[in-house]
């Protein structure tokens, strides 16, 4: 089972929060049955959302205004990359317990929800 231990701060705490996520996924992807498509599919999800916290810290650290933006852009894009690729998973594997994946999956959503919560309010604030 995947860390649950996600309380109130943690939620809001967008760095820990996408920490988590990339931490699940590699908890996730151990489980996995070793075959030639899921060797190339999870070092694909590995990498996206791994990228996903990498990138908000790095807009966290940003230098100025059109930085940040393009770190909470890739942000956003690599959330909607792990997605696809956990679907991709999700879809040609038989999966005995699939409350992991699509637990990820709905994270993966999440994520990209706020990302582009993010934006939007800075593009606002911008005008």
């Amino acid at each position: 089972m995947m860390d649950d231990n996600v309380n109130k701060e943690t939620k809001y705490d967008l760095e820990e929060r996408t920490f988590l996520f990339a931490k699940n996924v590699r908890i996730f992807v151990k489980k996995l049955p070793y075959t030639l498509a899921n060797k190339e599919d999870i070092k694909q999800l590995l990498r996206s959302s791994a990228s996903i916290g990498a990138n908000y810290i790095e807009a966290n650290e940003s230098l100025g205004k059109k930085d940040f933006l393009m770190r909470i852009k890739i942000s956003r894009k690599e959330a909607k990359e792990s997605n696809y690729w956990l679907r991709l998973i999700r879809e040609s594997n038989s999966l005995e317990d699939d409350y992991d994946i699509e637990s990820l999956i709905h994270e993966s959503i999440e994520l990209k929800k706020i990302f582009s919560s993010i934006l939007r309010k800075v593009n606002e604030n911008s005008n």
